[in-house]
């Protein structure tokens, strides 16, 4: 069957899909990444986005937001990182309720060696092609994963039917 409502998009779209597959095939196994530890990708990206927004004081909950994660995963990958030491949580004098999170010294190191990895292993090569291309076409197609991912996320909220139980009746088993 020919899927003409693609048109001319066809590469484009199956390109994104081998690369939406690949990822959510390796998002959560444990890796070492050129570092002494192992730990998900999921891991190292809610660290990553720690340590961006660290001057920020954002809470836990509005982090989880910021990265399109659900609260229970962002906090799991928290309560992950700071059993390996590459995280603190703090509270504000005051307020127990409100956790804050910092990434720790070791989190930092960690960081600083899972960068040169993966810069090395995948990003030099993306950033070379990236230094080709304009920068509206850049913005463009940061607009194109800017819109799979709001439909992605709209989508995992999305409510569904409610399944219903069926009873099966003794003559059609």
């Amino acid at each position: 069957m020919k899927l003409d409502w693609m048109g001319e998009h066809r590469e484009l779209v199956e390109k994104i899909i081998r690369y939406g597959n690949a990822y959510s095939n390796t998002y959560k196994l444990q890796r070492s990444y050129g570092t002494d530890m192992t730990f998900s990708a999921a891991q190292i990206q809610t660290l990553e986005y720690i340590l961006e927004a660290e001057d920020q004081e954002e809470k836990m909950s509005e982090m989880a937001a910021r990265l399109g994660v659900s609260r229970s995963t962002f906090s799991k990958n928290v309560k992950n990182l700071t059993e390996k030491g590459l995280l603190e949580k703090y509270h504000l004098s005051g307020n127990r309720k409100d956790i804050y999170v910092k990434p720790s010294d070791k989190g930092r190191e960690v960081y600083m060696k899972y960068t040169a990895f993966v810069r090395e292993l995948c990003f030099d090569d993306i950033f070379k092609l990236a230094d080709r291309i304009t920068e509206a076409d850049k913005k463009s197609f940061i607009r194109i994963m800017d819109l799979l991912a709001d439909v992605l996320l709209w989508y995992g909220e999305k409510e569904q039917e409610p399944r219903k139980l069926i009873k099966i009746e003794p003559d059609n088993e």
